[in-house]
């Protein structure tokens, strides 16, 4: 049964380890949240480490300079996995090659010290997606010509951030999910490297073993996160305990007319994607 604590200190004697989403959870791509981030440096002082497990699509080196940024205290973390970390193991396998590089510039990093070379939906051997290329101004529905051009070769589609949408201040914006999801609707093959698939959650534990410097116990780590279909089915697919942070992307449906967290909304949400969280929050606080 999912239960609805208080904050985050209401289950420090339950779990060890925090592998925690970020945007959308800490963050909303322009301000930090100052209550989240607090919660999270209390739980690094009292309690145990945090995992920050992102689906950004570049390594998780190149991130840590969006969050200081966005004033993201260094404390409220103690290690960092992204999706760029697990893509760059399938860019790897794909290597050396021709590769449509669909993104924008910000995320070439990605490709540092791959032997790639880039190429057009026509003469590629593979796609690797970061996100659109202005996902300020357009939408999937502009790339099914090409995605259909790639799916018709037979091109596999490296997707490095599942994330469909994401909450940019007060917009939606679109991720590469969601051009994985029209590239399979066009027949075209997909592999995932972020959330909810299992590598990246390999890496968050490997890394939240390396700092506890023991074993982890999977029955004293806790999942947090906002997105559904990322966070909590990563979380249930993995056997691991979920606090869902139900103000995020899904806040209209989650949140009742008085900006408190509907329990039976928060039901039906996970109830219509078929998976379960143990325990729900409006907003992460301590």
């Amino acid at each position: 049964m999912m239960d609805f604590p208080p904050g985050l200190s209401a289950l420090s004697d339950r779990y060890d380890v925090v592998l925690c989403d970020v945007w959308g959870v800490i963050h909303n791509g322009v301000a930090s949240f100052p209550e989240a981030c607090e919660a999270l440096t209390k739980w690094g002082q009292e309690k145990g480490p945090v995992v920050l497990i992102s689906n950004s699509p570049r390594p998780s080196a190149d991130v840590v300079a969006q969050l200081d940024s966005l004033s993201v205290p260094r404390s409220a973390w103690s290690g960092f996995v992204t999706s760029g970390d697990a893509t760059r193991a399938l860019l790897k396998a794909n290597a050396p090659g021709k590769v449509w590089k669909v993104g924008p510039a910000r995320d070439d990093v990605l490709y540092d010290g791959i032997d790639l070379t880039a190429a057009g939906c026509e003469d590629a051997d593979f796609i690797s997606c970061t996100g659109l290329y202005e996902d300020e101004k357009e939408v999937p529905e502009d790339y099914r010509d090409r995605l259909k051009v790639a799916a018709d070769r037979g091109l596999l589609f490296i997707c490095a951030n599942p994330d469909r949408v994401v909450q940019r201040g007060d917009r939606l914006i679109f991720c590469a999910g969601a051009l994985a999801d029209l590239y399979e609707s066009l027949g075209g093959k997909v592999v995932m490297a972020g959330k909810p698939y299992g590598a990246i959650y390999d890496l968050a534990l490997a890394e939240a073993e390396r700092l506890l410097g023991r074993p982890v116990d999977r029955d004293r780590v806790l999942c947090v996160g906002d997105g559904v279909i990322t966070d909590v089915k990563g979380a249930h697919d993995q056997k691991l305990a979920c606090l869902f942070i139900a103000k995020g992307i899904h806040g209209e449906k989650a949140i009742g007319p008085d900006g408190k967290l509907n329990p039976d909304a928060v039901l039906a949400l996970l109830e219509a994607e078929q998976v379960g969280a143990t325990h729900a929050v409006g907003d992460l606080v301590w």
